[in-house]
């Protein structure tokens, strides 16, 4: 009995080596349009897993899409979603920063019509993926990748779960917030200058006035830009990367996109 058990156990790891080495987690890069503005994207996902897969867009932080938001979207894919990184800028405008891509990001922000345009052309092109199942959308946001997320919500798109990481939660149409059909997660650093009390004081009473499902979660001891390793590690910058506030992060959004996204 014990050798038929042993010779089991070594079948099922064999069979468990076999299906993760048959996984491979792909990427595409493409262009898509809103109107005339050309845009570049990329969706990862995972060739072992079949049918169609939940989706998930990637909005990126001030400086355009790089390879932080890339790197998140493949560890989605390794979770099971289809993930899509967006562009909201357009082909080749990567600002660096903080002058010229603050001044990018706040064109956006003065101007939150072309912002949803941004969000939907961004939204259609992930739902056109064959591997997509478009019943199950959620949105994730860095920084500035926070705004289309909510934004995406606010305009009352189908989205079972929108997630801010040290996101900018400014609205200049509070009312807009009753439009939100999803679960909203905000991950915030509770020492962030960038996105101070009054802007969280007004966020949550707008999604309390809006009777919107929000969850708020608040890392003590961290700052702007908390899941960026790139920030550095000086509190009194502003913006720093705080690694057990990240990883407590991704968890909470782990969990959360999981309870969304249930059958």
């Amino acid at each position: 009995m014990l050798h038929i058990s042993a010779v089991r156990l070594a079948a099922i790891g064999l069979l468990a080596l076999t299906a993760a080495a048959r996984a491979e987690i792909k990427t595409t890069h493409f262009e898509y349009h809103d109107a005339d503005t050309v845009l570049e994207g990329s969706i990862s996902y995972d060739t072992a897993r079949h049918g169609k897969l939940p989706g998930v867009l990637v909005f990126h932080q001030w400086t355009g899409p790089s390879d932080f938001e890339l790197q998140s979207a493949q560890d989605l894919a390794k979770l099971g979603y289809v993930a899509m990184v967006a562009d909201v800028y357009g082909k080749g405008v990567r600002p660096p920063a903080p002058k010229l891509s603050g001044a990018e990001m706040g064109k956006y922000m003065a101007n939150r019509p072309l912002l949803r345009e941004r969000v939907n052309a961004a939204l259609s092109r992930l739902l056109a993926d064959p591997h997509v199942d478009p019943t199950r959308i959620a949105a994730i946001g860095y920084c500035f990748g926070g705004a289309p997320v909510l934004e995406l919500g606010r305009e009352g798109a189908d989205v079972k779960a929108l997630v801010t990481f040290h996101g900018s939660l400014s609205n200049p149409t509070p009312a807009d917030a009753k439009n939100i059909k999803g679960a909203v997660l905000v991950l915030h650093g509770a020492d962030d200058p960038n996105v101070g009390p009054a802007e969280v004081d007004a966020f949550k009473a707008e999604m309390k006035a809006a009777g919107t499902d929000l969850t708020f979660v608040a890392y003590s001891g961290t700052v702007h830009s908390f899941t960026m390793p790139k920030a550095g590690n000086d509190n009194s910058k502003g913006a720093a990367y705080n690694e057990r506030s990240a990883k407590r992060s991704w968890q909470a959004m782990t969990d959360f996109l999981a309870a969304a996204f249930k059958k």
